[in-house]
């Protein structure tokens, strides 16, 4: 079972106590005990589809939604609890994490920004895992530096006319919706931006590209050919679809270094489980002072990165801005977590590398949290900016 004894520490409510133990209880009847799966492409969308379902049925995609009318648990997105579903999700199944982060992150524009009309149109669908979603902000030459962004959408009377691609978009090939992000052109740069909602059936939108990563993920390149799209469904303000992306990262950003967060945990506990059983000379891999040594900086790498994510997650819940805290969580417990992993897979020697053992999956799992939604660097970047304001 994975621990909760971080629940006591004073960033938590008694409700977020209780909402974990409901998760745990959930989440132990759901899934079996192993992240590997199936990892054909048509074998992984189908489970993302019906994981998605499930955590809409279970009533895990409520905290991803905010306003009570459009299925949300609350008025607004607590991240604590998001914090709190992604850590438990990843250290039991790794796709499962993946399928509940993209409805959060998908709808949250929708949630943050958008029109009541926009909100009652998708947002239910969201919460009850009937309607997958997506976001659409990175191109092929456009990844961290949002400002060379060069899809354009074209305001015409009818609506927008969207033209150009989009890459590495999670969701993409299975999402029923996408918020896409595009130049309008009202100021250079990162000014210029607009955000619409684009149903997957558009004429024009097209799957250009089905791409393959180490863990594997429904991923795509998508291709937009004279999409139109109405002026109903621009989400903000023309021009401000730059706020509304950052101000959608602001909220799940702290809950990637949550799941980092699960993936450590369960390597660690898999580490130690292994310690204990392993028989090396007469003795358990456990006797080993070195085995002790990797197990205590293991534990002391999770701690001070939990430290650092709840308390990000805690301050946006008073209402603070959290730039920097944000920052700091999403590096750290990436990086922490890339170590402790592999310190696993080595403590598990020619197990931790064999396909379908629990280490070697959480150590593919991990590798990509440490690039998107703003890689390492970008963080540090973020980090340094904001201490010489």
């Amino acid at each position: 079972m994975n621990s909760a004894s971080h629940l006591a520490w004073p960033f938590f409510d008694e409700a977020h106590r209780v909402f974990k133990t409901q998760l745990q209880e959930w989440t132990s009847k759901q899934f079996a005990d192993q992240h590997g799966h199936d990892e054909s492409r048509d074998a992984i969308d189908r489970e993302c589809v019906s994981l998605v379902k499930a955590l809409g049925q279970g009533g895990w995609l409520k905290p991803a939604i905010a306003g009570k009318a459009h299925g949300g648990a609350s008025e607004v997105i607590d991240t604590r609890t998001i914090c709190l579903l992604r850590e438990e999700l990843a250290w039991h199944h790794g796709l499962a994490d993946f399928a509940f982060a993209m409805q959060g992150l998908g709808s949250g524009a929708i949630s943050l920004k958008g029109t009541p009309e926009q909100q009652a149109a998708y947002l239910p669908r969201v919460a009850k895992g009937e309607a997958l979603a997506a976001f659409a902000l990175s191109e092929p030459d456009a990844g961290s530096d949002v400002a060379a962004m060069q899809c354009s959408a074209l305001a015409t009377a009818d609506g927008y006319r969207l033209n150009g691609l989009k890459t590495w978009i999670s969701n993409g090939g299975i999402a029923d919706f996408y918020v896409v992000f595009a130049r309008t052109g009202e100021a250079p740069g990162a000014r210029g931006i607009s955000a619409f909602i684009v149903d997957a059936d558009s004429p024009g939108l097209e799957i250009a590209e089905r791409i393959d990563v180490m863990a594997p993920h429904p991923l795509a390149t998508l291709n937009f050919n004279n999409v139109l799209v109405p002026h109903a469904k621009r989400i903000g303000a023309a021009g401000e679809g730059f706020k509304v992306a950052m101000a959608t990262l602001d909220v799940f950003r702290t809950s990637v270094a949550a799941a980092s967060l699960g993936f450590a945990r369960r390597a660690l506990d898999e580490s130690i489980a292994w310690a204990k059983q392993r028989k090396m000379f007469g003795g358990t891999l456990a006797d080993f002072q070195i085995t002790q040594s990797k197990l205590a900086q293991m534990a002391t790498l999770l701690d001070a990165a939990t430290l650092l994510t709840y308390r990000a997650a805690w301050l946006r819940d008073q209402g603070q801005r959290i730039t920097q805290e944000a920052a700091m969580a999403k590096m750290t417990a990436t990086e922490n977590a890339q170590q402790i992993i592999d310190m696993a897979v080595q403590m598990h020697g020619g197990m931790g590398v064999k396909k379908g053992c629990i280490v070697e999956s959480l150590y593919r799992e991990i590798r990509a949290l440490r690039i998107y939604e703003g890689a390492t660097e970008v963080q540090q970047l973020i980090i340094g900016r904001d201490l010489l304001k």
